[in-house]
């Protein structure tokens, strides 16, 4: 029985050892259902440990082999014909692939790359059946570059750009010359793109001299569109190969926004306080010579009816405010029938008695 248990331990081992290199393999894997085609047939592409939910971009490109790269990048390439596919949550995919003939000679691969996110990409050896076949053009044998640090953006935005002026940063990295010869004033190629666009390639050249075993820091700067905002990728690429990319997330131009918003409101009252004006200088004027909107206190009291002399209501005689009319003692006689009130004539005679 003692015996029995180190042999199963030795066959376990055995078991396990072949699974081992698949499961410590890294990076994303290529296989194809069949390695050669013709024009108007098929091929089926699967894939394994690429990022979870990531977009691919499937293609045939000519003038590559899996240990050089695609040469001429995606010019190299059938884009019309490739493919795009997302990967699952396990980070495999399948995708039927149309056999074109690229723009360019065979050895040709089936070029698969990411489209946004993180960098990476796989090829395997592909041939077109019918399609021309060349030698792959001769490595240079001077020097050549090696990012050796994540790259990185230098900079920060201003209240201009707040404003919508175009943002800037400054493409920071570390590259060394891991080729055989020095390298002077070398060129890279620094592109600008915008969600799955292609980038927007622009030609910088760096002063200096790199020494074979030496390594350099190189600054480059990066502009974008007046305007601009959103999630942006920064590519590097030197003597047509793709070296580093770096995210970007560019912020809105909010001063934009307010500026339209304060138009929106001042114009429309403008133009209102214009139109008025006009208006009053063109209406007829009012009788009287009058032009504005509103009466005033001056008008009204012009345009109240005067009241003549027979018009005018007569003035009440009392001065006491408790006595009526009728109780007057000043209007009494008045409202009686008329007599004499002149003294005591010798005609008339005195209501007194004699004494």
């Amino acid at each position: 029985m003692k015996t029995r248990i180190p042999v199963l331990i030795t066959a376990l081992a055995l078991l396990l050892v072949p699974l081992t290199p698949a499961a410590a393999a890294d990076g994303p894997t290529v296989k194809l259902s069949k390695s050669q085609a013709g024009t108007g047939g098929s091929v089926t592409v699967t894939g394994s440990g690429w990022r979870e939910r990531a977009l691919l971009m499937v293609l045939i490109c000519g003038q590559s082999v899996p240990s050089r790269g695609v040469i001429g990048g995606t010019n190299s390439c059938a884009n019309a014909d490739g493919r795009a596919v997302t990967t699952d949550a396990e980070g495999r995919f399948r995708k039927e692939l149309p056999v074109a003939e690229p723009p360019v000679p065979c050895p040709c691969v089936v070029h698969v790359a990411t489209v946004t996110g993180a960098k990476a990409q796989a090829d395997a050896i592909f041939q077109v059946a019918g399609h021309a076949v060349e030698p792959l053009p001769a490595e240079p044998a001077g020097g050549r570059l090696s990012v050796l640090n994540d790259t990185r953006l230098d900079g920060s935005s201003g209240l201009l750009t707040w404003f919508g002026a175009p943002p800037a940063r400054t493409l920071v990295f570390t590259v060394g010359n891991v080729g055989t010869s020095a390298i002077r004033n070398p060129v890279f190629q620094v592109g600008t793109s915008h969600g799955v666009f292609a980038p927007q390639w622009e030609e910088q050249q760096w002063r200096g001299t790199i020494e074979p075993g030496r390594k350099a820091q190189i600054r480059l700067p990066v502009e974008l569109a007046a305007g601009a905002h959103g999630d942006y990728t920064v590519s590097l690429k030197y003597g047509g190969k793709v070296l580093a990319e770096q995210p970007w997330g560019v912020g809105r131009p909010w001063g934009v926004t307010l500026f339209w918003v304060l138009v929106c409101l001042v114009v429309p009252a403008a133009v209102f306080r214009i139109g008025m004006a006009v208006v009053d200088r063109v209406r007829p004027p009012r009788p009287g010579g009058a032009r504005h909107r509103g009466l005033r206190l001056p008008e009204l009291t012009l345009r109240l009816p005067r009241l003549t002399s027979r018009e005018q209501a007569p003035a009440s005689t009392s001065t006491l405010p408790w006595f009526t009319p009728d109780a007057d003692p000043g209007t009494a006689g008045r409202l009686s029938a008329p007599h004499d009130d002149s003294p005591t004539s010798p005609t008339t005679p005195s209501r007194k008695g004699t004494t």
